[in-house]
């Protein structure tokens, strides 16, 4: 059974697949509530709109920061707001991190495109 992640707005098919969302438990998830968070998603299906906010963020229990770049992602078709895009998915390189604090936002990231869950239609459909 594989789950199909539509707008609730419109109804379009997202073609968000869940081998490519991360784990409960992955370091970022465990105070994300009410949220999902891909690593990987089809940029044809969305819109993306530039945000700068000066808002202070933990990055890890050991690391916070002042200043974050995200981006919004809205459906391609209504417009809507479904999520955020972050720059703090897993490290690029593997690396403890400037004075093994862990890994910061000077090290290279991978994105990670988080979703709020009340944005979704969730049906579930069989592999065929």
């Amino acid at each position: 059974m594989a789950t199909i992640y539509s707008c609730k707005e419109c109804s379009t098919n997202l073609n968000l697949f869940t081998n490519h969302l991360f784990p409960p438990d992955f370091y970022f998830e465990s105070g994300n509530k009410n949220s999902l968070s891909f690593s990987w998603i089809d940029s044809e299906k969305f819109n993306f709109e530039k945000e700068d906010k000066l808002k202070p963020f933990f990055e890890t229990l050991n690391y916070w920061g002042i200043h974050r770049n995200r981006t919004k992602i809205k459906c391609k078709n209504c417009g809507k707001l479904l999520g955020y895009v972050y720059d703090d998915g897993p490290p690029v390189i593997d690396t403890p991190g400037q004075f093994y604090f862990g890994p910061s936002q000077a090290i290279p990231r991978n994105p990670r495109f988080r979703f709020k869950s009340k944005a979704f239609l969730l049906a579930s459909a069989s592999d065929s």
